[in-house]
């Protein structure tokens, strides 16, 4: 009933993309390729894209799992595919990444094959998205360079990767920003990747409070849950998850994780997660505890990031989201997203 196949790229970076796990020069990523044996016009493209250091499906096997997906699709001889949930059937929730490749490539394919995964204002070019700008590590010039930029483009809201360079450098930095804007005119986001020793962490999150920060991603480490609970508990400044949501994959564990921690905001990254369903999943668990939320990509190519953004505006956000990341690559894909102002938007 089904053809699948992929086809692997390497995206290459137009800088040295820098985090408190190291820098990143390249990345592959997987498209997968879906469509109905009786109608191969139409087909569903997703994309696959783990992250090294994060994504617990970072494998070097993964080309060999994608391949038996593929089989095992094409192998199915009736109609038995006709959900989200029937795929997952097919995919262990330990493959998040793959989950989200095929299960977008899915929701393509049933919309007819055109990149729209969601039809809504944003999918038809109706509606924009606030989004942040973002500023990766590394020497102080270079991060004040890209600082420039991003308030030349137009953001509202700026993100900065710190954990890297002096921490003294990293707050000039932030130090110069609000001596020419308050918060009412710039909102500032840090993102430590767990680079704060926990005996350290509050400590330094005091210090940055000096600087109207919006929200720190994850300080510390994850699976640090008292340390972690302890720092939401007495912290200056609100504390967003990142990492901490990656091993989780039962729905109690999650549960039991926002009960026992407590953090002031969520962070999804759906590549991360197992896909959009499961990013759902996440975000009833928040709203029923009054826990704020946006979404990141996980630099996913222009095709990951269309089913991301897409997805997102189905919840009308009013904070800014963490979308800015399609003109990392000199070889992205061309797609119709396109960023102005602070906000990114389909130009269909």
């Amino acid at each position: 009933m089904y053809s699948a196949s992929y086809k692997k790229h390497r995206l290459k970076f137009r800088f040295l993309a820098g985090t408190s796990r190291g820098t990143m020069t390249e990345r592959d990523t997987y498209f997968i390729y879906l469509s109905k044996k009786d109608n191969d016009r139409v087909i569903g493209t997703g994309e696959i894209s783990p992250l090294s250091g994060l994504s617990i499906d970072f494998l070097p096997h993964l080309e060999n799992i994608i391949t038996d997906v593929c089989k095992r699709i094409e192998n199915i001889t009736t109609n038995t595919i006709n959900s989200v949930d029937d795929i997952f059937d097919i995919i262990p929730a330990s493959l998040p990444a793959v989950r989200f490749g095929f299960e977008t490539a899915f929701l393509d394919l049933q919309n007819g094959g055109k990149r729209i995964i969601y039809k809504n204002d944003f999918s038809l070019n109706q509606k924009a998205i606030p989004i942040n700008g973002l500023v990766w590590m590394g020497d102080f010039e270079f991060m004040k360079n890209q600082l420039e930029e991003k308030l030349e483009q137009g953001f509202s809201c700026i993100k900065l990767k710190i954990g890297a360079i002096d921490f003294e450098k990293e707050c000039k930095l932030l130090e110069s920003i609000r001596k020419r804007f308050d918060e009412n005119k710039i909102t500032i986001r840090v993102d430590a990747n767990g680079a704060f020793a926990a005996d350290k962490a509050l400590d330094k999150l005091k210090i940055l409070s000096n600087y109207e920060i919006h929200s720190i991603e994850q300080p510390i480490a994850a699976n640090q849950w008292y340390e972690m609970k302890k720092l939401c508990e007495t912290t200056p400044l609100p504390i967003a998850l990142d990492e901490e949501l990656i091993p989780l994959i039962n729905l109690e564990d999650k549960k039991q994780m926002l009960d026992y921690i407590n953090p002031q905001f969520m962070i999804f990254k759906p590549t991360l997660l197992g896909g959009l369903q499961k990013t759902a999943e996440w975000i009833e668990l928040c709203k029923k505890r009054n826990i704020d939320w946006w979404i990141t990509s996980a630099l996913e190519s222009n095709i990951g990031l269309n089913a991301i953004s897409q997805f997102v505006a189905g919840y009308n956000p009013t904070l800014p989201q963490g979308l800015g990341t399609g003109k990392l690559y000199h070889n992205n894909i061309e797609s119709s997203l396109e960023i102005e102002n602070g906000e990114i938007f389909s130009r269909r």
